[in-house]
């Protein structure tokens, strides 16, 4: 039977995989994570980023902001 075959079928679960991959990560995050303290800090990273732009900085983060490239911050008109 060749990869051509349309009768050839190959499929992988990797269900166990990916609960081992989940048990793996939030062992690494640990029990003290705050998923909510987390988004916090991204937003607070945001506005700290895109703050003091000059004109044409805001003009073009405006025009990535419209295009979907970046995420509108929490403080921008669009979010």
């Amino acid at each position: 039977m060749s990869p051509d075959d349309s009768a050839f079928d190959f499929t992988v679960d990797l269900s166990a995989h990916e609960m081992l991959r989940r048990t793996h990560v939030m062992a690494a995050v640990g029990p003290d994570w705050d998923p909510a303290a987390a988004l916090r800090g991204e937003q607070e990273a945001h506005a700290l980023l895109y703050s003091g732009l000059d004109a044409e900085q805001q003009r073009i983060y405006d025009e990535l902001v419209a295009a979907g490239v970046l995420q509108p911050g929490p403080g921008d008109a669009a979010a």
